[in-house]
């Protein structure tokens, strides 16, 4: 689309948002913001997003929270209302399957004619409609009423859930008496128990129990384990219960479930724990704890014991708080008065990046290094690109614990992890990405307690070493990779196993793999190496077809030169370029044997991934201009679906054709479009917090390239903000001049960096280590700030150009010179 049709298309789109913007615009003055308040944590809840909305800690484990039927990889579907239990542990955001879920509570007000078998036990009877409206959520804390009148209150410490449970003082139940009964189910939210036990103490009430469980999207099962006490009221009866029957006996046992065959799936018997009581004492409550644990019920029973051992509600609610405002307080915002709508959004996505993954540490029954262990990795190939950077920039000491726990997984299970959850390891969806996390750590200053020597050989080893099952570590296809330059399709592979699918998603993520890989050889001075990976990154050219055309029903796009799968011998096969995305079977290329040569996403998106050598990409699309229509029309033609994460970087590669301008203008396209406070104000699976971190860097005005030491420059959405570093204390503050509210004044007319003029369109993370002000001046229309070949970000570029130099993945001067690099860089470039 021409730069006329463009701007017309962008009128319109404002127009549009300022309208629905402008209508929730209630006061113009600037407001201070402390974030907490404008958190909304169902946020996501509906319309896909599979966000878990309960009570938690930042990267807490004990996750408390409802759990419905309808899309409830979360627990709670907003769009459902029907609640059949609260558990105490989840993850959020996923696609696929359910996860976790384990050991959900409910709660009755009593059993008709006080008969324990006249109570409702299999989730399927028990569920219960909720009363509408009656959510509400923030961080640390849950509450939800159900129609019949019991309202249920959660929030946790790290391992602990604990209920407030509220009774009516007449329960709805015709001919029922106050008499509460609380049963525990073995079930999980993808109702994979394979065995169980549970003890019921007649005495005290106390319910402990385990069961073996299957993880979401991986591999192997996992055991968990919980003890569960109570307070408030007198215990009158208890039991366990088994398919529809409850009985007064303690103890029951689940054997191992062993299917006849393979193809035939055997449900698991619905089976728990009850406790009935007497009247409560005070306000019809009674408190329930859970202690959770995946090493023993003993284990379970001592976490809870220790960290809520009086079992105050109100007090646990207030410490919650106070720890999550200790996240949020390290940023700060002068808002200018912008709607409460990118409020919202905006502390809500910084919210849900610190969601996961989830510190386990202490709860891994394999090994106990005294190294911090963290799960939920969920998954690192959506994680990379923007949850690590912004936990790296917003709390750099959970971004340590997090690469010291990747890297303490590695010792012991062989493999850095691309997906890990439960205890098990998850499935690979393309590259091996925990190598981009660990390169961008440390370009960014990422050391306490971190062995580099180790890393660099975790990284190697995904390059090198061709794993038994590669379906859910390491790469696979690496002999073809290593002398054809990238992976075929239907490639005769004898050193692995895996799925044969992903051809060319797999190759340019392998590419940029090697491409970090280099980056850190470099960096650690193995030179050799730094030579080795730095060419097979260029293995994504392999797999471009020059003659190549794109069309959409028939009608030609007007762009030649695609990716396309490529056979051993060479020659080429065919995958239309617009398949996989919203104009041609959009489903088509997931994780599966039947599917394609892409993942999640049309051969139209991956030509563009190239991050490490945008400039060499740029040339072989056929230069700048060309290159600017073809970025036009991926955001225009609806081929772009902004719900996978792969699509991110695609926002702002203006960029690097000095373009910034454009990259504000699609960063608006998108925000509150797709990105707002509704209970559907994401566009696909939240992935842990993915599409929070996404709308959360863009509202702040950046974006990282992840693995290298670069951030893309817009105006922030509000009128300043301000990052206080974890690791020098140092502020870096961001500040709009001529700012906007309604975001008319979206362009940069000219920055200053402490004072000093600034033309360049990214940021080095050297300014929020050492603090300063970046003043953007902003104007109604497009600039030349920003738009000089010297001032765009690095790229390799092709042989022989030294304009534009790679210099700048990241890292330190010294460590060039000692490695003897012959790479330079212009004084107007460095920070």
């Amino acid at each position: 689309m021409g730069d006329v049709l463009r701007k017309f298309a962008m009128a319109a789109l404002w127009s549009s948002l300022l309208a629905f913007v402008g209508a929730q615009h209630t006061e113009s003055q600037t407001r201070g913001s402390s974030g907490y308040e404008y958190i909304n944590p169902l946020i996501g809840t509906s319309n896909g997003g599979h966000v878990f909305p309960g009570a938690t800690l930042p990267f807490g484990m004990a996750k408390a929270g409802p759990d419905s039927f309808g899309e409830n990889q979360g627990g709670f579907d907003s769009g459902n209302t029907m609640i059949y239990g609260f558990s105490h542990m989840h993850d959020s955001g996923t696609g696929g399957s359910a996860s976790l879920g384990n050991f959900p509570i409910f709660a009755q007000s009593g059993c008709p004619n006080d008969d324990f078998k006249a109570c409702k036990y299999p989730y399927t009877e028990r569920a219960t409609e909720r009363v509408p409206g009656s959510e509400h959520a923030r961080p640390g804390y849950f509450d939800i009423t159900l129609v019949d009148n019991i309202r249920t209150e959660m929030t946790v410490t790290n391992h602990t859930a604990l209920y407030r449970f509220t009774f009516p003082e007449i329960p709805t139940t015709p001919n029922t008496t106050l008499h509460p009964h609380i049963l525990v189910d073995l079930r999980d939210l993808p109702n994979t128990m394979s065995e169980g036990n549970i003890t019921v103490d007649g005495k005290t009430g106390r319910i402990t129990g385990n069961g073996k469980y299957s993880p979401s999207f991986g591999i192997g099962t996992y055991k968990s384990y919980f003890c569960l006490d109570f307070k408030g009221a007198a215990v009158k009866d208890s039991g366990v219960w088994s398919n529809y029957q409850a009985t007064k006996a303690k103890n029951l046992r689940i054997p191992p479930i062993k299917p006849v065959n393979k193809k035939k799936k055997i449900e698991p018997r619905p089976a728990g724990g009850w406790v009935q009581f007497e009247k409560p004492i005070r306000g019809n409550q009674i408190l329930a704890r859970v202690g959770i644990s995946l090493v023993s019920e003993e284990q379970a029973c001592a976490n809870a014991q220790r960290e809520i051992p009086n079992a105050n509600f109100d007090t646990l609610v207030a410490a919650a708080e106070t720890a999550w405002r200790a996240k949020f307080d390290v940023t700060t915002i002068e808002d200018g008065g912008v709607s409460d709508v990118f409020l919202k959004a905006f502390w809500s996505g910084v919210y849900r990046a610190m969601i996961s993954p989830q510190d386990y540490t202490g709860e891994n029954p394999f090994w106990n290094s005294g190294v911090p262990y963290y799960d939920s990795y969920y998954c690192i190939w959506d994680s990379f690109r923007s949850i690590h950077p912004l936990i790296t920039l917003l709390d750099p000491h959970s971004q340590t614990q997090m690469v010291r726990s990747l890297l303490d997984i590695y010792q012991h299970e062989g493999w850095l992890p691309d997906c890990r959850m439960s205890l098990c390891k998850g499935n690979t969806q393309g590259g091996s990405n925990a190598d981009i996390v660990i390169a961008d750590a440390y370009v960014k200053n990422i050391r306490d307690g971190i062995d580099w020597n180790l890393a660099y050989e975790a990284v190697i080893k995904d390059a090198e070493v061709e794993p038994p099952n590669w379906d859910v570590e390491g790469r696979g296809g690496l002999k073809s990779w290593k002398t054809l330059g990238y992976i075929p399709t239907e490639n005769v592979d004898v050193e692995g196993n895996g799925t044969q699918t992903r051809s060319i998603s797999r190759t340019v993520e392998y590419a940029y793999n090697d491409f970090v890989i280099a980056t850190l050889a470099r960096e650690l001075g193995h030179t050799t190496d730094y030579q080795k990976y730095l060419e097979r990154s260029g293995n994504w050219k392999n797999m471009f077809k020059s003659d190549q055309r794109s069309s959409v029903n028939g009608v030609d796009s007007g762009f030649e030169g695609f990716l396309q799968p490529r056979y051993m011998n060479g020659t080429w096969g065919y995958q239309d370029p617009i398949f996989c995305s919203p104009l041609l079977d959009f489903t088509g290329c997931y994780l599966n044997p039947s599917g394609k040569e892409t993942y999640e996403g049309p051969v139209w998106l991956y030509t563009f991934f190239v991050p490490g050598d945008m400039a060499t990409l740029i040339t072989t699309l056929g230069g700048r201009d060309r290159f600017i229509a073809r970025l036009n029309w991926l955001h225009e033609s609806g081929v772009l679906y902004l719900g996978d994460e792969q699509a991110f970087l695609k926002v702002f590669l203006y960029h690097y054709v000095g373009r910034p301008a454009l990259s504000a203008e699609r960063a608006h396209q998108y925000i509150p479009s797709l990105f707002n406070d509704s209970v559907g104000g994401i566009p696909g699976n939240d992935d842990s917090g993915a599409m929070g971190s996404f709308e959360a860097f863009v509202m702040m005005g950046l974006f990282p390239n992840a693995g290298q030491d670069v951030y893309f420059i817009i105006p922030p959405f509000f009128k300043s903000i301000s990052i206080k570093n974890g690791q020098t204390g140092k502020t870096a503050t961001i500040r709009n001049v001529n700012f906007d509210p309604r975001h008319r004044n979206i362009y940069i007319q000219s920055a200053t960096m402490n004072g000093v003029p600034y033309t360049r369109n990214w940021l080095q993370h050297n300014f929020f280590l050492e603090g300063g002000v970046l003043e953007l001046t902003l104007g109604p229309q497009e600039s030349a700030w920003g738009t000089r070949p010297e001032d765009v970000p690095p790229s390799l570029g092709p042989p022989g150009n030294k304009t534009v130099p790679g210099k700048l993945m990241g890292g330190r001067e010294t460590k060039w010179q000692k490695a003897k690099l012959d790479w330079d860089i212009s004084d107007s470039q460095r920070l």
